[in-house]
């Protein structure tokens, strides 16, 4: 007779099979009925639609470089780099070129497929424009994908690092438009969806998630994350970030998310996008090797490796290495089509009229 266990096994196989439609219709209702869902169910679900499209086995490396820190116009409420905020953070020029390139070899050595590099700016200046092509370019050069994070972009910045051949543009919602003004007043919710639009429309690969543990109800991660859901085109790669409360920003007394909790957002984005990566982001410091090994299991497949994300700590290539071998996971190879499940529709370009 065939035991209970090995009748789940094959049922869970067997579904895994066939891919979820990808839904854009999402309700509140709808993301809420997801959260709720009884624990293990939602893990259960989340494990089964993450296998239909991915290795569950297989984890993402990328690495994030700020090529310019501090100084940042902009008022987040969680940010480190803020000039509102007393943090002792020194601002710091653009970097050089040369050096950026340096760091993404040493990267690429450790093994990371994806380089990210981030600017504190509200957007970029024109003169900063031909050193940020260039790092795209030499990143490239070296066989990694390429990502930015620049805040926002004019049609000429778009049409430059498209034309460099940048792969992923990073640009965050960070929580739901209802809570957005108790974080950031400096930028609007419509701001951030307006450029996200415009990447998308070049051809540029969308990265777009949030920041949870802000003091948010749980009604705000699910607005947060039908937003990306609904979107046209989902983001290729969604970073669910735990808030690291840095001293002197608005939110360094913030109250922790539960674990479980934050386990949640990571299943439940998975479902609600099941072709994206989803990545493993910010507090994995304050994160047992428990509370990751479950965001593996509900769907997480990528992390930022390295001692640092920007300002703020990261567990380094020894600590992930550990938990790696524990959990019987490897890191995911560069493929050179690394979304093959992309929608169809997006547009090739901008249109004519924005490329003059």
């Amino acid at each position: 007779m065939t035991s209970s266990v090995t009748r789940l096994d094959t049922a869970a196989r067997t579904s895994s099979r066939a891919a979820p439609a990808l839904r854009h219709d999402w309700t509140r209702a709808d993301v809420l009925g997801l959260y709720n869902l009884p624990f293990m169910d939602l893990l259960f679900r989340a494990q089964t639609v993450h296998r239909a499209s991915f290795d569950p086995n297989k984890v993402q490396k990328s690495r994030l470089l700020s090529i310019k820190t501090g100084g940042c116009a902009e008022d987040c409420g969680y940010c480190s780099q803020s000039a509102h905020h007393k943090t002792g953070l020194k601002a710091s020029k653009l970097m050089e070129v040369e050096r950026v390139i340096a760091e993404a070899k040493k990267a690429k050595a450790q093994g990371a497929t994806r380089y990210c590099m981030g600017a504190a700016w509200r957007s970029p200046k024109a003169r900063d424009m031909d050193t940020v092509v260039a790092m795209v370019e030499g990143v490239k050069a070296l066989g990694m994908e390429t990502c930015m994070t620049l805040g926002m972009l004019s049609d000429d910045d778009i049409v430059k690092l498209r034309d460099a051949g940048l792969d992923y543009y990073n640009h965050n919602i960070d929580t739901s438009e209802a809570y957005y003004e108790k974080i950031i007043t400096t930028r609007t919710y419509a701001d951030r969806l307006e450029t996200l639009a415009r990447v998308r429309e070049s051809g540029i690969k969308v990265c777009s998630g949030g920041i949870v543990g802000m003091g948010e109800g749980r009604e705000d991660r699910a607005d947060m994350l039908m937003t990306l859901a609904n979107l046209d085109v989902h983001p290729e790669s969604v970073p669910i970030n735990m808030l690291v409360a840095i001293p002197g920003t608005p939110l360094e007394h913030a109250e922790r998310i539960d674990p479980i909790d934050f386990v949640r957002t990571i299943a439940v984005a998975r479902i609600m996008m099941p072709k994206a990566f989803v990545r493993l982001s910010a507090g994995r410091t304050e994160m047992s090797d428990e509370t990751q090994a479950l965001c593996f299991f509900a769907g997480a497949n990528s992390i930022f490796v390295g001692d640092t994300l920007l300002t703020a700590d990261n567990p380094g290539d020894d600590k992930d290495s550990r938990l790696f071998a524990k959990l019987g996971l490897e890191a995911l190879e560069l493929d050179r089509d690394p979304s093959p499940h992309r929608e169809p529709g997006t547009s090739a370009g901008l249109q004519d009229a924005r490329q003059s």
